[in-house]
């Protein structure tokens, strides 16, 4: 389960984030291009979801990665 206290700087403010967890597998990547990308070693939430597909995308990436690295406040749930 991702740790907001360990939340990545260069996530984008809002409901998704990233933590330091991050094994940079490229997971969110393939799965929400349009809200994640790579940012050194880490991916990183590069765009919240503004529509429900994305939204959708964004919460399959958080339920696919495989070391738990992407949290969400909840606020769309």
């Amino acid at each position: 389960m991702a740790n907001i206290k360990k939340k990545l700087n260069a996530n984008s403010p809002g409901e998704f984030f990233v933590d330091s967890s991050c094994i940079n597998c490229d997971a969110c990547r393939q799965i929400a291009p349009e809200n994640f990308s790579e940012e050194g070693d880490y991916s990183v939430v590069s765009k919240q979801p503004e529509n429900g597909e994305e939204l959708a995308r964004s919460w399959y990436a958080l339920l696919s990665c495989p070391v738990g690295a992407i949290g969400s406040s909840g606020e769309n749930k």
